[in-house]
């Protein structure tokens, strides 16, 4: 039986758990007793974040019977680091480079996404480290790793001591030419900078992305730079709130790869979180899909501001290496999530040529859509779901709260139905289409735009307002089947509970294929391998309890990007000629071609590190006793609107008494806690023996 690094002191069998994703409308926690897991969902607190996951601590302890002093586990889903980095509340930030590379960061590369606009804005982020937060530091490591000069320590602290005096800084971004071959110099100026100046934080690139690419490299260290101090000044004020509350738990925060990690190491590590929201979700997806015995899937999720949507091929999410934050570009490990703003808040109006838009803007949690009656004026997706009869306003999350219709309809009336010339319902469900066709797009572009068909997979929606577009959205893409789980709106933060201690490590590793063997590819991995252990003893992992997974970074000679391929176990003398196989391989299905005759290289090597707890397979409480028909489960009838101008009555059920197996046809609607499933005219859906209810898109 594997043991957990920081196992409970109480004397039960069922330790306490809580997981905790902060959305821009809701706060959703799941508390999990052995297993047994207990759902809310409370209003974010966007002035204090912290005041909000503590209500909803309270919320979900209540409701789970338990006390604070029982919890032994709490895993956090944070999008503090996406906030402040959208938001621009980052750090006040200096750069320091080799001398005569200080405006790598505002050269970029050549490539622009508007190659015609005259007056584009810059697509560097050069507004983090201005020019005047920038300093050249004579010293110089060549490509082959040597150091030709050493680091001028007094040319260092002058500069740092002007940015302090003169710009009130408070972290620092060091990149230096060739330090991922050789990190000497970087290592020198942050023991200098701790030294002289404790209060300052350092982020050295050699330590965040020892990666070849200059421009890249120098990005992603002064994200670190910008976000540390923010995510460090806000986890530490969790866990003191979360102390003083008296909860003694082991505080876990969720990464971007989709494993979780302590505190010291995610304040460490910034820029890894920047990702972290989502790529829970993903994990959660995973977890439900398999229990219905579907490993090939979608996942959407749509909460109140975005819309992630993820492919998933034989239970394995896809893992970025490479992505961008606006036209950024991150190169992190990440699970491959496309973001848009889409979701229950987003806002609809009409533009200037007399079109109507829906999104990106939100009205987020507060003052949220114009039927919260908290003075949004604003009509959004929600307020058209509730329009078209798809929401209770009267069980919204589960009754926290009413939905006031008639605010809805001055909203949708006042901006989308008079400008258009047309009645409020159809105006309504003109957002609910233009929406869905955003959402639709989306999943285009991660499945049909990476050579993959959507009618193969199914659809794996969550978040709070999934279920009520997932059918339209699968209806679009002639996707077959829709896999809305228990509890869809807390999905996020239940994956959580699913997710391992892991960490990501790399290493350069420069070699043509004719250069490279498998001798010195083991040596590489050998000081990895150390380098991961040491991380995961701090974590309280044991070596043998560690799993690895072993992969290298590759391409054609010449080319600019690479390909992530993992390494065979066991590995032999013949490494390099499987790899090369496996790569040209992996070319074929990502590029449509291979050239087995052309030379490749090998760029780095990765190893990624996981400790999995032991988990007992989630059962979700119910809101209800178990039925026996179908009948059972009715709750009402509600006037619906799906176009052809007039509403239709509708039958309403109430999904915790659904029976297994038993059939119900479209339209209907399926009310929970946490969400509502909207079941189109035309198709059909069943809870399946996992409690899992599946929508059949036309013929079953």
């Amino acid at each position: 039986m594997k043991t957990s690094p920081h196992p409970s002191n109480r004397s039960t069998d069922a330790p306490t758990e809580i997981a905790i994703d902060v959305g821009g409308t809701f706060t959703d926690v799941v508390v999990s007793i052995g297993g047994r897991l207990a759902a809310v969902k409370v209003p974010t607190t966007p002035a204090d974040l912290v005041q909000g996951v503590l209500k909803g601590i309270d919320a979900g302890l209540s409701k789970a019977g338990e006390s604070r002093k029982e919890v032994v586990r709490i895993i956090h889903g944070s999008t503090v680091a996406t906030n402040a980095f959208i938001q621009r509340r980052g750090a006040t930030t200096a750069l320091l480079t080799t001398k005569g590379f200080e405006d790598v960061i505002e050269i970029g590369r050549l490539k622009r996404s508007e190659m015609y606009n005259l007056f584009a804005d810059p697509e560097t982020p050069g507004w983090i480290v201005p020019g005047r937060l920038r300093a050249g530091i004579t010293e110089r490591v060549d490509a082959k790793g040597n150091v030709l000069v050493s680091l001028d320590e007094s040319e260092l602290t002058a500069a740092v001591d002007r940015f302090i005096r003169e710009y009130r800084i408070s972290s620092v971004a060091i990149c230096f030419l060739f330090s991922f071959l050789n990190p000497l110099n970087e290592k020198r100026a942050k023991a200098l900078i701790a030294q002289r100046y404790p209060q300052l934080k350092v982020s050295i690139s050699s330590e965040i992305d020892p990666v070849i690419r200059e421009y890249e490299r120098t990005c992603v260290t002064v994200f670190d730079a910008y976000l540390r101090p923010v995510v460090e000044d806000y986890l530490r004020q969790l866990n003191g709130a979360l102390e003083e509350a008296g909860t003694p738990a082991k505080l876990y925060i969720m990464m971007s790869r989709g494993g979780i990690t302590t505190v010291d190491w995610a304040t460490e590590r910034a820029v890894q979180l920047l990702y972290s929201g989502p790529a829970a979700g993903v994990v959660g997806a995973r977890e439900e899909a398999l229990r219905s015995g579907i490993r090939d899937f979608i996942s959407i999720d749509i909460g109140g501001t975005s819309c992630d949507a993820a492919l998933v091929t034989d239970a394995a999410p896809a893992i970025s290496t490479e992505r961008t934050i606006g036209k950024y570009p991150l190169r992190i490990p990440m699970v491959d999530v496309s973001t848009i703003g889409a979701g229950g808040g987003s806002i609809a109006r009409v533009d200037a040529g007399g079109s109507l838009r829906v999104g990106p803007i939100s009205a987020g949690a507060d003052p949220g859509p114009a039927c919260y009656g908290r003075g949004g004026e604003n009509p959004t997706v929600t307020d058209a779901s509730l329009m078209l009869g798809y929401l209770n306003p009267q069980f919204f999350a589960g009754g926290q709260f009413e939905l006031i219709t008639e605010l809805a309809d001055r909203a949708i009336k006042g901006h989308v139905a008079s400008p258009l010339g047309m009645d409020v319902l159809d105006a309504a469900w003109g957002i609910h289409r233009i929406v869905n066709a955003n959402m639709a797009e989306q999943v285009r572009l991660i499945s049909i735009g990476r050579g993959y068909d959507p009618r193969r997979f199914a659809l794996v929606v969550l978040g709070g307002a999934g279920p009520v577009h997932g059918g339209a959205i699968a209806t679009e893409l002639s996707i077959p089947r829709v896999l809305v789980p228990r509890k869809p709106g807390v999905l996020s933060a239940a994956g959580l509970l699913a997710a391992d201690i892991e960490h990501d490590f790399a290493a350069p590793y420069l070699a043509a294929q004719g250069l490279s063997s498998a001798s010195d590819i083991e040596k590489v991995f050998d000081g990895l391998h150390a380098e991961v252990l040491r991380r995961m003893a701090i974590d309280g992992v044991a070596p043998q309890q560690v799993r690895f997974i072993r992969l290298a970074d590759m391409r054609y000679v010449g080319q600019r990007h690479e390909l992530t391929i993992p390494l065979p176990e066991p590995t032999g003398s013949d490494l390099v000629e499987v790899l090369g196989t496996r790569f040209h391989r992996r070319h074929q299905e990502i590029y449509g071609y291979a050239s087995p005759d052309r030379q490749f290289e090998f760029v780095s090597l990765r190893v990624v590190a996981t400790f999995r707890f032991d988990r007992p397979s989630f059962s979700m409480e119910s809101d209800g006793s178990g039925a026996k028909t179908l009948e059972d489960a009715h709750k009402e009838t509600r006037g619906c609107y799906f176009g052809g101008g007039r509403r239709e009555p509708v039958p309403v059920f109430d999904r915790s008494r659904l029976p297994v197996g038993a059939k119900i046809h479209g339209p209907a609607i399926i009310e929970q806690g946490d969400t509502t499933t909207v079941i189109y005219p035309g198709q059909s859906a069943s809870a399946d023996s996992s409690g899992n209810l599946i929508i059949f898109i036309g013929e079953r």
